[in-house]
């Protein structure tokens, strides 16, 4: 309510103008306070963000996006593994000749026209190669993933190519432990006989992989 000749806002029960002191009318003393009568900060169309304590909250944008299928993720994970063999390779020739490996090789070939095979396995060169070799390809792998599924493209190479995203159940981004179990959730997954593990990412309701069941992911396309 306001002053009818000054137009100040009136207090709760004030019997005259704050600012003016016109006597203010008894039918109209009692009124809102202004903190009650103030307009709301939010507009009426506001997001259910802003809703009361306790009421749902929205369902998140990424979750109306439609699950990825099996063909979607395998041509993203072909993606992926051209990338990373491109990256890979000139490390592999380089640990090769660190660990005497080319060395063993040129002496085997040389060895004769019949060239005992068992002695490339027996040499310290091709020991030492894929001693180094397997630690350095699966912590580059998880790093890769687990990185990248993590971050705000929430998506590696791959799949940012194809348009999909992974989230957890909620459809927010995953944290970067939650990432790294979904690396190494893959392991089982390559254990199931058949590649089931993998395609089942084709028939499960929300297109999930067992790693995906596993940790609690979803694969999604962006629309």
């Amino acid at each position: 309510m306001f002053c009818s000749r000054c137009g100040a806002a009136l207090v709760e029960g004030a019997g005259f103008c704050p600012a003016c002191g016109t006597p203010v009318p008894a039918s109209v003393a009692v009124v809102a306070s202004p903190i009650a009568s103030a307009p709301s900060p939010f507009p009426s169309s506001a997001p259910a963000a802003y809703a009361p304590v306790g009421a749902p909250l929205p369902v998140p944008f990424s979750l109306m996006a439609p699950y990825a299928g099996f063909w979607l993720r395998f041509v993203a994970y072909v993606i992926d593994a051209i990338i990373i063999g491109i990256v890979a390779l000139p490390l592999v020739v380089v640990l090769a000749v660190m660990t005497g490996l080319t060395a063993t090789l040129a002496a085997v070939a040389g060895g004769g026209e019949h060239p005992d095979p068992n002695a490339l396995f027996a040499t310290t060169g091709f020991v030492f190669f894929l001693l180094l070799l397997f630690p350095l390809i699966i912590g580059g792998e998880w790093l890769y993933f687990a990185w990248m599924e993590s971050s705000t493209w929430q998506a590696t190479l791959g799949k940012k190519a194809l348009g999909l995203i992974v989230t957890d159940m909620e459809g927010r981004r995953l944290t970067f432990g939650r990432a790294t179990g979904r690396f190494f959730s893959k392991i089982v997954t390559g254990f199931i006989p058949l590649g089931i593990g993998y395609i089942m990412a084709g028939f499960t309701e929300k297109k999930q992989a067992l790693h995906d069941f596993i940790v609690g992911t979803l694969v999604l396309r962006k629309t």
